[in-house]
């Protein structure tokens, strides 16, 4: 289980400064005037040539190789909630890089996530004490015949 943490604390600092990245270069794009064929083209131009979001995309697309990674090595409801944690570092990341105002509401809200994903790792943990050993099982089973 230490070994799934570690990477998806990994995978989880790639999506939070690919989120980072992905903001910066769509403030710098610029907003959507209207929604037309030039405008969206000029939009996509834009951001095809835009290195933040390039780098935010590339950064995206790792976490999802470890999410991929992770999802094949544990459980989908082991797994899937931890990647919740990823509002922390990408809060905490717009708080730092991009100088956000982040109300107390809304550390209330990430400190309600933390809570939540810790509960998750606990039973987690739970669920390994309780499944019995190897030669335990392998002793039962042969008891039996």
């Amino acid at each position: 289980m230490t070994k799934l943490l570690i990477v998806l604390l990994i995978g989880l600092c790639f999506e939070a400064s690919g989120v980072v990245c992905l903001s910066k270069g769509l403030k710098q794009i610029g907003e959507v005037q209207k929604i037309s064929v030039p405008e969206v083209w000029r939009v996509f131009k834009s951001g095809a040539a835009n290195g933040n979001i390039l780098l935010g995309v590339l950064q995206e697309a790792i976490f999802f190789g470890t999410l991929l990674y992770l999802m094949s090595q544990g459980t989908v409801s082991f797994v899937w909630p931890l990647t919740s944690l990823g509002f922390v570092l990408t809060t905490a990341a717009a708080k730092v890089l991009l100088h956000e105002d982040v109300s107390i509401l809304r550390w209330s809200g990430v400190l309600l996530i933390m809570l939540g994903a810790g509960l998750i790792t606990y039973s987690e943990k739970i669920l390994e004490t309780k499944k019995p050993s190897a030669s335990v099982s392998q002793s039962i089973s042969a008891g039996d015949q």
